[in-house]
């Protein structure tokens, strides 16, 4: 199969894009925002973020794991991208660095780079022990670049670029808060707390400035989401508070009703931005932001989600509302306006919305559970910050 592929694409004239540990196909993503339709190659065994990568190109060219990939059976690479496995090297980890099976996967991307040769390569990684950062420098020969996605997104996500392509700057701030980037329209019910409430409520800056750990964070609408996180247990991606900001990250408080790690139960205020997402699935450790004047109510919906109070053909459900001046509604007893949630509760951030962290198409992930949409999210790359860096590409030299 790959030698019918190189045949039919080296007397092509465009661009042939080789991505390593491809996942969901973010880097495809970045070059469709610049225009550039390449021939993409992806190095993926991932069976659900395959799924994706083939709803949304299908014409990706997939050739399996990524230390039986033969450079001979490729054509010409123009470009080489990657995002080596980087539980190794994390803070969140063990730090294991290359004693870490997964960080050893870094040499195969270094094995192809050398027998490959593409005029140009981009290599993504978290912060790392300085050791560990210096010996990928060294084997790739440039310095890495430093860029918070806190710059493209409301989502706090620090990373390491290491790339030969020239003149790569710092992004411009499009000042993004998680208000921005909240659905407009109420959510599904399981996205929230419930009449829970939010425990140790910060009204103002409250946060412990010496306190580096993203599980001490909650995120308000006006600020950041902490990193996606790409664990598998743990509510570690973030909540929401007010008027408290680290690296645009507002601490609103701490989540009643959960348990664990102190990370898992924080709260961010919609005013700031959204912890890292985190590639764990399940344990609720999506990000949570602050609801304040919401209430729990049974509305007969169809199926685009529009209103029809008097069809009693369509059944009652219940949904959560919230005011946009954020006041509560006046408490009744008429059985429909249901139960007031408490005016400082909490509802996790839904698949869509960590997408927009990444800025990712709306949609991009639907082609997969839930489950799987938060992990993949939380494993891929802020698509802007990407595509930031390849449009130093010259492509016509």
């Amino acid at each position: 199969m790959m030698m019918m592929i190189m045949k039919t694409i080296r007397g092509a004239k465009q661009m042939n894009v080789l991505s390593l540990f491809d996942g969901m196909s973010c880097g495809q993503l970045a070059l469709d925002k610049l225009g550039i339709k390449p021939t993409y190659f992806a190095s993926e065994i991932d069976k659900y973020a395959m799924q994706v990568t083939k709803a949304n190109y299908p014409n990706t060219h997939f050739i399996g794991d990524v230390t039986k990939v033969d450079a001979k059976l490729l054509p010409k690479i123009d470009l080489l991208l990657g995002g080596s496995p980087c539980q190794g090297f994390s803070f969140a980890g063990k730090q294991l660095n290359f004693d870490d099976l997964r960080s050893k996967l870094f040499f195969e991307y270094v094995r192809l780079l050398k027998e490959l040769k593409p005029k140009y390569f981009l290599l993504e990684n978290v912060r790392m022990k300085k050791e560990s950062q210096d010996i990928i420098s060294e084997y790739l020969g440039v310095q890495p670049i430093a860029i918070n996605s806190n710059l493209v997104s409301a989502q706090n996500r620090y990373r390491l670029y290491w790339t030969n392509i020239p003149n790569i700057t710092q992004p411009k701030d499009k000042q993004i808060n998680l208000k921005d980037i909240i659905e407009t329209e109420p959510v599904d019910v399981k996205y929230n707390a419930g009449q829970h409430l939010i425990k140790n409520y910060k009204g103002g800056n409250q946060l412990n400035p010496n306190y580096k750990s993203q599980a001490n964070t909650i995120h308000p609408l006006e600020g950041k989401a902490a990193t996606i996180c790409a664990g598998t247990h743990g509510y570690a991606n973030g909540y929401i508070q007010k008027n408290a900001s680290v690296n645009g990250l507002i601490l609103a408080g701490h989540a009643s009703n959960l348990k664990g790690h102190d990370y898992v139960r924080r709260v961010y205020s919609p005013e700031g931005k959204a912890p890292s997402l985190c590639a764990s699935s399940g344990g609720n450790l999506e990000p949570k932001i602050l609801v304040k004047g919401a209430r729990l109510v049974n509305r007969r919906l169809d199926e685009n989600g529009k209103r029809k109070d008097y069809d009693k053909t369509i059944p009652n459900q219940p949904q959560i509302e919230v005011r946009e001046d954020n006041n509560s509604n006046c408490l009744t007893t008429v059985t429909k306006d249901s139960i007031l949630v408490e005016d400082m509760s909490w509802r996790k951030l839904t698949p869509l919305e960590c997408e927009r962290l990444q800025t990712v198409p709306d949609g991009y992930t639907k082609s997969v559970s839930n489950t799987q949409r938060y992990r993949m999210l939380g494993n891929g790359w802020t698509v802007d910050v990407i595509s930031h860096i390849l449009s130093n590409m010259e492509l016509n030299k």
